[in-house]
């Protein structure tokens, strides 16, 4: 039999409790033409997931989606094989089909891994979409350069470590926006931001403006609400800012506008400032800038240029509450949950 975890029957709450999802059982699919059978060994969990699940994307009685790392079982899909390694998007689930017929975001390809190139589990973190993502949002649409101030929110998380270490890269001055002190200082001692602040400080606006004496010239953007109030006074002319994403108001109402309100908010700054605002969907850089990626970030990873921390989990039963500590800020790195063994480890 298959476990997998869905939807309940209930009305999507605000924020994910325990009654959120059902785990449930099923036969374990068989392949069908250009198909191939795969069990799942890492899910990631991301906060866009949230977004899927309030939207209703996700279709009733169907596994939640996420990304996956996984080994194809049984294969009738042309250039996979029984044992290939493999990125796709089984979900919360422990079997299910990649393929022909078979319900995926167009940009989340199934590709096999090399375990050669790094941990088959960065798939879904650096050098994955999550990895591609950081890289769109500074590198392409944020474009650091050298001597200029970069800030990045979440600064510990999946998404925001890499940024910030590839801004520093580009020879940027880093400064990160974390929570508690063991982040805060993981952000300075092992990622090498210049510096790091707290949002749970009373002083946090005045402590941000002190650790960026010179204005901010890139910031990436992963919360919105009370950080982005603190960052928006400190941006100089011409600064750059990426929207990847806005935890903070993933609990808003139903149909609320996050950046709608975001960007009434600073119109004024980023008028009489020349402010850029880009938004970051990682889907439409996959085909142009996928490989030029990937050849940079493992290459840096590999040199120790890049470091990268997993918070990982272990049983499919822990998926919900690692899903809901994520969403609360209670992990620490790229969350991800271990469902079966790992045969590279």
């Amino acid at each position: 039999m298959n476990r997998y975890w869905t939807l309940s029957d209930r009305p999507v709450g605000a924020w994910p409790d325990a009654d959120t999802f059902v785990l449930r059982e099923g036969p374990i699919p068989s392949p069908g033409p250009e198909q191939a059978l795969t069990r799942s060994i890492y899910i990631s969990l991301d906060p866009y997931q949230w977004g899927y699940k309030r939207r209703g994307v996700d279709a009733p009685g169907a596994p939640c989606h996420a990304r996956t790392v996984s080994q194809v079982i049984d294969s009738r899909m042309d250039g996979f094989a029984a044992g290939d390694l493999v990125f796709n998007t089984n979900g919360w689930s422990e079997h299910a089909l990649m393929g022909e017929g078979v319900a995926r975001p167009s940009y989340m390809v199934p590709r096999r891994l090399d375990p050669a190139q790094g941990r088959i589990s960065l798939a879904v973190g650096v050098l994955g979409m999550l990895g591609l993502t950081a890289y769109a949002g500074m590198i392409l649409l944020g474009a650091p350069k050298a001597g200029e101030t970069a800030v990045v929110s979440a600064a510990s998380g999946g998404v925001g470590q890499i940024a910030g270490q590839l801004a520093r890269l580009r020879g940027a001055r880093v400064v990160g926006i974390a929570g508690r002190e063991e982040k805060r200082r993981f952000v300075v001692d092992d990622l090498g931001f210049d510096a790091c602040v707290s949002h749970l400080s009373p002083t946090f606006s005045a402590d941000l403006h002190a650790a960026c004496p010179d204005g901010i010239d890139v910031y990436f953007e992963n919360v919105g609400g009370a950080v982005f109030e603190a960052v928006l006074p400190l941006f100089n002319p011409g600064a750059r800012m990426t929207i990847c994403g806005l935890i903070a108001h993933y609990g808003d109402a139903a149909g609320a506008d996050a950046r709608a309100a975001l960007m009434a908010r600073g119109e004024a700054v980023f008028r009489e400032r020349g402010v850029t605002v880009r938004d970051l969907f990682v889907g439409d850089f996959v085909a142009d800038h996928h490989d030029a990626f990937l050849r940079e970030v493992a290459a840096a990873v590999a040199a120790g240029q890049i470091c990268y921390r997993e918070d990982l989990r272990e049983g499919l039963e822990t998926v919900p509450a690692a899903f809901a500590e994520m969403l609360r800020g209670e992990n620490f790195g790229k969350t991800l949950v271990r469902v079966s063994p790992d045969p590279t480890l």
